[in-house]
Order: structure tokens, then sequence, then C-alpha cells
């Protein structure tokens, strides 16, 4: 059982940034790819990135590519998500999700095991 809890979240306006993390708990933190999802207005959840339990290997969404960096730091079980060039098109609540390995795709929300609750981010223009 992993529980995942978001924090980090706010009001920014274009162009600034925000560190969101995703502190977890469970011993088995490290066996688990982690994911970034988010859920705009009106729209459904989709994909923002992903890194490997090693944290070796990290996928980015073509609209967040450059602008997004996600890592992990073991030692805390907590994983981040550091944006920068933030765009009023960011706005969204942000999950953290963990999946298993080899239990398929790491862009699909079917594959994640578990949820944080959100956390809410607003870009201003």
């Amino acid at each position: 059982q992993v529980q995942l809890v978001e924090s980090g979240g706010g009001l920014v306006q274009a162009g600034g940034s925000l560190r969101l993390s995703c502190a977890a708990s469970g011993r088995t933190f490290s066996s688990y790819h982690m994911g970034w999802f988010r859920q705009g207005p009106g729209k459904e959840r989709e994909f923002v990135a992903a890194i490997i339990w090693s944290g070796r290997n990290t996928f980015y969404a073509d609209s967040v590519k450059g602008r997004f960096t996600i890592s992990r730091d073991g030692a805390k079980n907590t994983v981040y998500l550091q944006m920068n060039s933030l765009k009023p098109e960011d706005t969204a609540v942000y999950y953290c999700a963990a999946k298993l390995p080899y239990s398929g795709s790491y862009f699909s929300t079917d594959n994640y095991n578990y949820w944080g609750q959100g956390t809410q981010v607003t870009v201003t223009s």
C-alpha cells in the first residue's frame, strides 16, 4: 500500500515557477514508477510526466517538455515536479500517482495503482 500527498500548488503569474512535491508513505516506494497528471476545468485527466523507479529515465508530455522537470528523492520518499515558464493553460489540479513496473504504459491513468488527492495550480496572465 502506498499513500501519496501532494503539496506546493498555488497561484502564480505567467512566466513564473512552482515546485510540486509528492510525499509517499510505504516501505516499497522505491519499487514504483511515479507520474504526475493534471486535470483542467472541463477536461479529462492528462499525463504530464513520469519517472521510473530508479530515476534514470523520465518521460514528458510534449506540452511541458523543456519547461517541467520530474525528479525523485528516495531518501525522502518524495517525487517533485519543477514547473518553470508557466502558462495560463497549465492551470489544473495536479495529481501524483504510483504504478508498479511492467503494468503498462506510463501515459495512461488506467495503469496507475495509487493516487494523491491533488493540488491546485492556477496561472494568471
